[in-house]
């Protein structure tokens, strides 16, 4: 039988990832500088850029008070007293997630560098291996009838 795990096990705060991913980006952006766009196109790609950051700020404030109304742990290095299933929450397993990269990716169309972009895959996947799995293993231990249910009706991203 598996025991119990106590804690979701998450060592670091998640945005932590993708700020410092996105500041070696911007490193790199500053050493070999490339561009998404000309500076011809750069204007409307920062439009579009500041449009993702407001997304990505507004889902994951709609998924916080999802988390405060729910009067249950929003950082994930203590055990939350409740599975939040509504707001963004119907919707992905994970919206503060999926908000932290929208915002990611705006941001480096703001400031027209591709290296951020180029760092997100791995982010992710550090994020999964890292963050998901050790969350989603707590969630099924602490509340196994209701997680798996959750799990097998909405999608982990979107």
């Amino acid at each position: 039988m598996e025991r119990a795990v106590s804690r979701p096990g998450v060592r670091y705060p998640p945005p932590l990832l993708f700020v410092v991913a996105f500041a070696v980006g911007h490193g790199l952006c500053m050493l070999y500088p490339l561009r998404i766009v000309g500076d011809e196109h750069a204007e409307g790609v920062g439009w579009i850029g500041l449009a993702l950051i407001v997304v990505g700020v507004a889902l994951g404030g709609w998924a916080m008070l999802a988390f405060r109304r729910a009067k249950t742990a929003i950082i994930p290095f203590y055990p939350p007293s409740a599975l939040v299933q509504r707001g963004p929450y119907r919707f992905s397993r994970n919206p503060m997630y999926v908000a932290l990269a929208v915002a990611y990716v705006g941001a480096a169309l703001l400031l027209n560098t591709p290296w951020p972009l180029f760092l997100l895959p791995l982010v992710l996947v550090v994020l999964y291996a890292t963050v998901i799995r050790p969350e989603e293993r707590y969630l099924l231990s602490a509340f196994p009838e209701d997680y798996a249910a959750y799990r097998a009706r909405v999608r982990r991203w979107l």
